[in-house]
């Protein structure tokens, strides 16, 4: 079963189990995947299903600490809840040792010396780890390395 046949299974099962919250996150979800394939035309496979799910993920996570900074825990609280329900249908996420190790061994097949070399480092990591992988503490490992 694809990802998006499984999202539309749990979107009835929280209708079946009247989970208001839950089916409202998962009805956004379903509404900005539907979204993305009326703009390019063409049905999303799982990665761009993916990619869609974490932009949302990373929308909410900035809500989140604009909510807490503006002290409207109630509404954070909320978003946090989204995040939750959308983290459910991402790929397990690499650990720290296997980025590191992706990056290293980027670095070696690259010839990567300085930081000038980050964008061609960042070029040939990225499709590797795109959903596999933080792609914040990619950056931050790649940074690390070439200083």
């Amino acid at each position: 079963m694809n990802l998006r046949a499984r999202i539309t299974e749990d979107m009835k099962t929280a209708m079946k189990a009247k989970d208001a919250p839950r089916l409202a996150a998962i009805r956004l979800l379903l509404a900005a995947i539907k979204q993305k394939e009326v703009d390019e035309r063409r049905e999303l496979d799982d990665d761009a299903t993916i990619a869609v799910i974490e932009k949302l993920t990373k929308q909410r996570k900035d809500s989140v600490s604009q909510y807490e900074a503006a002290g409207r825990q109630d509404l954070a609280d909320a978003e946090q809840f989204e995040i939750t329900v959308l983290a459910a249908y991402l790929p397990e996420k690499m650990s720290g040792e296997a980025i590191a190790a992706a990056v290293a061994a980027a670095v070696a097949e690259t010839g990567a010396k300085g930081p000038a070399d980050m964008g061609k480092l960042m070029a040939v990591l990225k499709p590797r780890l795109a959903g596999k992988a933080d792609m914040a503490e990619v950056s931050r490992r790649v940074k690390a390395a070439l200083s």
